[in-house]
């Protein structure tokens, strides 16, 4: 019997380009589900991993890049009860860590890391969800755990992660503030959060908007001096969350506000093969705020497929996306 096949973009080398091949079709091994992929969400960690920038998050290359994925269940493997074949799903499935990623027709994944994908949204929208929402919500919920009536600052409030976080912080009641571009003012606005421009100093803004009291609760997306200044902005007993740490930072601002501080890695789950489940509820949550009109992705306008992945990784370099970059996917034979 022939092996089915299937096209795929695959890296052979560091900066390499993405070779367009068509190679054989996975099977579902105990656990698993295997997804005929409609579409993969492109985000810059994809990049980082692609050029081996990101120490960690390894991929032994040849590969296939990819993390998240949005597409319909094909076939199950031994011991999966939460999926069938003809189920819509969504979820960050691989990419990363030797796992195969979503830039191919199908792929054979863990069903812990998946959902079923809310019924209001694209196979498009669904795919730019995964890795944002779930690094949004482990900082705010898991971590910090949000909840009504706390004032919260988002730094880069107009980013993917950030946008993330300001929906997650207003679905449960939060008073949401964000930093941006002064560009970006009317983006974070619209998400139901007051936009503040990182220009502005810390100081200015804290009394300002907090009365010189701070804010609660603070979720980080730049890292650096922006992790610092997130330091400074949090209110005395609050708390600083970021999923970019990068840099040395002094953690005096904090002691003297007796204010703690709370890191995110995406990544673990899917490098150590313990707590997917968790992602997968995570994904489960983000079906319930999507289908209750809560959390709405936004997605570049353009058209990419596995034959111009190239492109959607150019316009990921040259900072010109509005919204997450998503490749349309055929899956071939």
């Amino acid at each position: 019997m022939t092996q089915p096949t299937m096209k795929a973009a695959i890296v052979s080398r560091r900066d390499g380009p993405f070779e367009l091949r068509e190679i054989a079709r996975p099977d579902p091994g105990p656990g698993e589900v295997l997804v005929r992929v409609a579409a993969s969400g492109v985000n810059p960690l994809d990049a980082k991993i692609r050029s081996e920038a990101a120490a960690h998050a390894r991929h032994p290359l040849p590969a296939i890049l990819g993390l998240d994925m949005a597409g319909m269940v094909e076939a199950v493997g031994a011991g999966v009860e939460r999926f069938r074949p003809g189920d819509a799903v969504y979820g960050m499935i691989g990419g990363v860590g030797g796992l195969p990623g979503s830039l191919a027709g199908y792929v054979a994944v863990d069903a812990d890391t998946l959902a079923i994908k809310p019924d209001n949204l694209s196979m498009r929208e669904a795919a730019a969800l995964p890795l944002i929402f779930i690094t949004a919500w482990e900082g705010l919920v898991d971590r910090a755990q949000v909840r009504r009536g706390q004032r919260v600052l988002v730094q880069g409030g107009a980013g993917g992660v950030g946008s993330m976080a300001i929906q997650i912080a207003r679905a449960f009641g939060a008073e949401v503030h964000a930093t941006g571009s002064a560009a970006s003012a009317d983006a974070i606005r619209a998400l139901g959060a007051t936009p503040i421009d990182y220009a502005e100093p810390v100081a200015d803004y804290v009394a300002r908007h907090s009365g010189g009291a701070g804010f609660e609760l603070v979720y980080d997306t730049g890292g650096g001096a922006i992790l610092d200044a997130s330091f400074a902005a949090v209110a005395q007993f609050g708390h600083v969350v970021s999923c970019l740490g990068w840099g040395t930072h002094s953690l005096a601002p904090l002691s003297f506000k007796a204010a703690t501080y709370s890191g995110v890695f995406t990544l673990a789950p899917l490098l150590s093969g313990r707590n997917r489940r968790v992602q997968g509820a995570i994904m489960a949550e983000a079906t319930r705020l999507a289908e209750a009109g809560k959390l709405l992705p936004r997605v570049d306008a353009r058209r990419f497929t596995l034959e111009t992945v190239s492109d959607a990784h150019d316009a990921l370099a040259g900072r010109s996306a509005t919204g997450k970059l998503v490749v349309d996917i055929d899956p071939g034979p």
